[in-house]
């Protein structure tokens, strides 16, 4: 039985979340599908698979120290699962660059993350 089965959808991206803020790629692959599209706020566009989104991750943490915090889970009208999240990001030396408020937006697909996107909270 893998995570995703064992977690409800709230549960699994919380999960998500805190492997992202403990900086354990593994850990939040293990609930994310290989093939998944993910948001680069970075450059624009997605990134592709498992490796994409590992490579996608590593290069943003060697410059910058991301932590997102989930404040509120909904889902949309079309049933993707919407998180609304305060982002604080810091340089390497701790300090703060940036503190938005962002959504995620998911889809989840048989308990794993196919797709992730990025809207301006409104």
């Amino acid at each position: 039985m893998t995570i995703s089965q064992d977690l409800d959808y709230r549960e699994l991206l919380q999960y998500v979340y805190n492997s992202f803020n403990a900086r354990d790629i593994d850990a939040a692959l293990e609930v994310i599908h290989p093939e998944a599209d993910w948001a680069n706020a970075l450059e624009g566009g997605l990134v592709q698979g498992h490796s994409g989104i590992r490579d996608y991750w590593s290069r943003q943490w060697s410059f910058m120290d991301p932590h997102v915090k989930p404040v509120n889970f909904e889902t949309d009208e079309e049933g993707k699962f919407v998180v609304e999240a305060n982002q604080i990001i810091r340089d390497l030396k701790g300090n703060i660059v940036s503190i938005k408020d962002v959504q995620h937006v998911f889809q989840i697909e048989d308990g794993v993350i196919r797709n992730m996107r990025i809207r301006p909270v409104l």
